[in-house]
């Protein structure tokens, strides 16, 4: 593996706690089911992708996140229309629900995501870019990808942090797929993702962090009893008006109040 991958010290272990008091198994296993009948619907419609409504989009994901049982808050910005490179914290997978709850985008995924069983091909089928992690050569590519489909009036939603964390930790925000914003001379919107309990306190209960299986982080979720998900769309930033990627990168993440490079 490249010593330039990024990673996170956070660990199911050390970061994760549970969610407060959890609700009985019936119930949990009724929201699984409700999540996977929703999923196969998805599944169902993505030949149809380009032809569904955005409205339709966010609604559905909404639908998602609220099946396992969490409720969402969402302030801030209105997403706006033509080019637009979404940018986010990452915490858990219910972080790309939660980002097309903003606006519907195609999602940049790390290459391993393709090879994961049923989620891989729901990826794929849906025009997920992929990213090889493992190949620097690759990148460039993928950047060039990323900005045509700005230039085309696409939204891109991308991870920056090229990792999760817990979410009381954060990682510094990646420099590539801000030069796609700053080649197609597109906007860029940071998003900030946060989980609570319903007190208001801060919950890592939804974070897929370390050797985390995707299994147990979803029983968490789908079993916690009041998470919250708050979802706050900060201000737009002109990628045109940024110096580099750097720049951009580090406007970005000061937007959203990110501490640089803490550990948990």
């Amino acid at each position: 593996m490249s010593v330039w991958l990024p990673s996170a010290p956070c660990t199911p272990g050390a970061c994760v706690e549970p969610a407060g008091s959890a609700i009985a198994v019936p119930r949990a296993v009724l929201r699984l089911t409700a999540m996977v009948v929703l999923l196969l619907a998805g599944i169902a419609l993505v030949p149809l992708g380009r032809w569904i409504p955005a409205e339709l989009v966010r609604r559905w994901s909404r639908v998602i996140v609220r099946a396992a049982g969490v409720r969402i808050r969402v302030t801030g910005s209105p997403a706006p229309t033509g080019g637009l490179l979404l940018v986010a914290n990452h915490i858990s997978w219910l972080d790309i629900p939660l980002l097309a709850a903003v606006r519907p985008a195609r999602m940049l995924a790390k290459a391993e995501i393709r090879r994961w069983p049923v989620a891989g091909p729901l990826a794929a089928s849906a025009g997920v870019l992929f990213i090889d992690r493992d190949r620097l050569r690759a990148l460039p590519g993928t950047v060039a990808r990323m900005a045509d489909l700005l230039r085309e009036g696409r939204a891109v939603a991308v991870f920056p942090e090229g990792s999760t964390w817990c979410g009381r930790a954060q990682g510094d925000f990646r420099r590539a797929a801000f030069q796609a914003a700053l080649d197609a001379g597109a906007a860029v919107q940071p998003v900030r993702i946060r989980y609570r309990l319903a007190g208001g306190a801060d919950s890592t209960a939804p974070a897929f962090v370390g050797d985390d299986s995707l299994l147990a982080s979803v029983w968490r979720v789908v079993s916690a009893r009041g998470l919250v998900a708050e979802v706050e769309a900060c201000a737009v930033l002109r990628g045109d008006a940024a110096h580099d990627r750097r720049a951009l990168a580090r406007a970005a993440q000061h937007r959203l109040g990110l501490r640089s490079a803490a550990h948990p």
